[in-house]
């Protein structure tokens, strides 16, 4: 079975049947809840950017660079990938966009927040920020980025297995529209994300599973906990 192993904030990887593993917005150095350091990660083969902020690219150049991992992300930040940091292996979607990688199909969604990439001075790379559908070994994983509920969800009903919802509030959605998204989705299985690292974003995840009932599974993990799929 696939797994998916929490890291704090919205970091997560995932790693295939076939020992795949794609990387998405590895916020580690900075963030308290990590488990892990970046030197701990040995291998990525894609590491995936759902948007250009500090807690969501954070050590993301660094990894790349020294696992060769493939870059996936919108067209503006790949080119601030390939053009600024020097990262050559690097494919560009945007919003709406998937494309067939060897690993199986990924494709771009929208979510609605800020898109200003840390690090570029010039503000010619600024993007809109996305979340992700991952098809893999079978099943499809949604991580949903850093987003305000979207009616647009609506369009994912049926398709999703293993939802990855932020539930922190102040800068993203919050338990309650969470938990509405989670109607609107129709997920398998839902865990909760880009909470308890800073106050503003303090939350309780057994409250949000509460909200959310019988309508999805919840699982909760503790930064370094895996969940298979």
């Amino acid at each position: 079975m696939s797994q998916a192993t929490f890291h704090g904030h919205s970091c997560f990887t995932l790693t295939t049947d076939d020992g795949t593993v794609l990387l998405i917005d590895p916020f580690l150095t900075g963030n308290p809840l990590a488990d892990v350091e970046p030197d701990d990660i040995k291998k990525v083969d894609y590491l995936l950017l759902t948007h250009g902020h500090g807690d969501h690219i954070g050590d993301g150049w660094e990894i790349a660079k020294r696992t060769g991992a493939m870059v996936v992300s919108t067209f503006e930040i790949v080119s601030f990938a390939q053009q600024v940091q020097g990262i050559e292996n690097a494919h560009p979607l945007h919003i709406g966009g998937g494309f067939n990688f060897p690993v199986g199909y990924i494709k771009m969604t929208p979510a609605l927040h800020g898109g200003a990439v840390e690090g570029d001075e010039s503000g010619q790379y600024t993007t809109v920020p996305g979340g992700f559908l991952i098809n893999v070994d079978g099943k499809t994983v949604y991580h949903a980025g850093d987003t305000a509920l979207l009616k647009d969800m609506e369009l994912l009903k049926g398709q999703v297995d293993l939802a990855l919802l932020p539930i922190g509030d102040n800068f993203t959605m919050g338990p309650d529209d969470a938990a509405r998204a989670v109607e609107m989705i129709e997920p398998d299985t839902v865990i909760p994300m880009h909470y308890n690292t800073f106050d503003p974003i303090k939350q309780d995840p057994k409250a949000f599973a509460d909200r959310v009932g019988k309508k999805a599974k919840v699982v909760v993990l503790e930064p370094g906990q895996t969940h298979e799929f």
